[in-house]
């Protein structure tokens, strides 16, 4: 069952909080941060990119880029940018792109839920990513951006949280991608207390985004605690930050391909050997959506065409081979495009969120790429049964939006 705990969270004041708060360091290089952060000091960027503060150039996993995060942080909260609240709470942060909102409750999860599996992944971390998360981690000493998490569907949650959101937010703005971001603080005992009873009910979490920041926070938990002598349990390092969603709230956007060549093959005889396990409808010059499971879009000489995958070319009784991204992947980018391994192949690029088919049709267009590959998003229910089955999903299968603002609060590890 699930461990959870409130913190005495560092947060901005209500003033400054859409000026600190950011994107997560990992959805844009340097330059992207170096231009957002422009003529902002107190942007949170400085201590999550701090290459920014470099010349163009600088190795960003250099000792002194570290050392750069820990004297920015240090001067957050000498300047008040950052302060912490006196006692420890839970939080409530809302997100709304469009006309969806989706509510999160912001907590302090166990390491040991991670390292036992009550935490539960879908997607393989690369070692140097970790490395450089739990770097960030070890020198700030602190979460200083959240995981997102699911968790199973809970009337009485959502209770809590509704009643909650029925108050004036502390911290209430729309940033420059036009999403709005809301922030209300639980420091009452009781409903603090009994959102922990809750929890501990709860059987898995499931990282829905921040894959290796979960395993950077947790690993770096696991290394205090193996290096303290008088480890007891309870040191605040035990803890790592995340904010955890109720599924059904949840929207996985679709996560597209893009393909540099046929593999020798003319777009006639590529569109002939897709018929052998799939129905291939030529549908024009109108982009064309896939509309259900198992419908996928393909681009190519600037027409759309729409694929069905046939009956029996999958398992629909198993997680992991009914899931779109496999079927594309072993039928048509392996079996006759040759492309073997999705994380290392040069010869595809991947195109997630809110760029939407346009972006594909651009790339093609213009000589780029000579086809692109849509497909239907993954459901929560897939994902979370994946993770049940033990099994990882296949490379660049989900893509969330919108994307947790860092900064809004920070969880100090001492």
């Amino acid at each position: 069952m699930a461990i959870i705990k409130p913190f005495k969270g560092l947060r901005p004041p209500k003033e400054l909080a859409s000026q600190v708060a950011s994107r997560p360091y990992d959805v844009l290089n340097s330059d992207e941060a170096r231009s957002e952060a422009a003529g902002n000091e107190k942007s949170l960027y400085h201590i999550i990119k701090p290459e920014i503060d470099f010349p163009q150039g600088i190795d960003e996993h250099a000792p002194e880029v570290y050392a750069k995060a820990v004297e920015n942080f240090a001067k957050f909260q000498e300047k008040g940018w950052l302060k912490q609240d006196e006692k420890e709470m839970y939080y409530v942060y809302a997100q709304t792109m469009g006309t969806h909102t989706q509510f999160g409750l912001v907590v302090c999860s166990c390491v040991s839920d991670y390292l036992n599996g009550i935490i539960k992944k879908h997607e393989l971390t690369r070692k140097d990513k970790e490395e450089d998360r739990m770097k960030h981690v070890r020198n700030t000493n602190a979460n200083v951006e959240p995981v997102f998490f699911a968790y199973p569907d809970h009337p009485e949650l959502d209770e809590i949280v509704n009643r909650i959101t029925q108050g004036e937010p502390e911290y209430d703005f729309i940033a420059a991608d036009g999403f709005g971001h809301r922030f209300w603080l639980i420091d009452d005992a009781t409903v603090v207390s009994r959102i922990t009873a809750l929890f501990s009910a709860i059987p898995y979490l499931y990282i829905a985004d921040g894959h290796h920041r979960t395993a950077a926070a947790a690993l770096v938990g696991a290394e205090k605690a193996k290096n303290n002598p008088h480890h007891n349990g309870k040191e605040e390092y035990n803890y790592f930050m995340a904010v955890c969603f109720p599924a059904n709230q949840l929207k996985i956007m679709d996560y597209n391909r893009l393909i540099k060549d046929l593999n020798g093959l003319s777009a006639a005889d590529f569109l002939q050997s897709l018929e052998d396990d799939f129905i291939v409808e030529k549908k024009g010059v109108e982009i064309y959506r896939p509309q259900q499971l198992h419908d996928f879009s393909l681009y190519l000489d600037r027409c759309w065409y729409r694929l069905t995958a046939k009956p029996g070319v999958y398992d629909d009784h198993d997680p992991i081979s009914v899931l779109d991204v496999t079927i594309s992947s072993d039928l048509i980018l392996n079996k006759l495009l040759g492309m073997k391994d999705l994380r290392t192949d040069k010869r595809i690029d991947f195109v997630g969120g809110l760029r939407g088919l346009e972006a594909l049709k651009q790339r093609v267009d213009s000589g780029e790429m000579k086809a692109a590959l849509a497909l239907y998003p993954v459901t929560m229910q897939q994902l979370m049964a994946i993770a049940d089955s033990g099994n990882i999903m296949p490379p660049k299968t989900t893509w969330f939006e919108p994307k947790l603002r860092s900064g809004l609060v920070i969880h100090k590890l001492e």
